[in-house]
């Protein structure tokens, strides 16, 4: 059967995806929509992976929305779809920085 399952495991077609191995992917650097990032954190419920920005600062506003600081920005990328059947576009789009 072709359908994804996940509770610390994800089998998909005979692919396992697993909790452990993406917190090996902490530290990792990747290309994230065209911005450079670094793996900081794997978020059980999805799962995802979060990202932060290593290329280029933001400008974080304050709770009245004037600009307060830069900082790295950050992204929480799902490794799953939303229904959990398939591997999440957006994880799949993720290349490698070599490093």
């Amino acid at each position: 059967m072709n359908r994804l399952f996940i509770s610390d495991t994800a089998y998909m077609t005979g692919i396992t995806i697993t909790l452990e191995q993406l917190r090996k992917m902490i530290g990792v650097q990747v290309i994230h929509e065209k911005i450079a990032c670094k793996v900081i954190e794997v978020l059980e419920d999805g799962p995802a992976l979060v990202l932060i920005s290593i290329s280029e600062d933001h400008i974080q506003l304050d709770q009245y929305g004037n600009p307060l600081r830069k900082v790295p920005e950050t992204f929480t990328v799902p490794v799953l779809s939303k229904d959990g059947n398939f591997i999440h576009p957006l994880y799949l789009a993720l290349d490698l920085i070599d490093g």
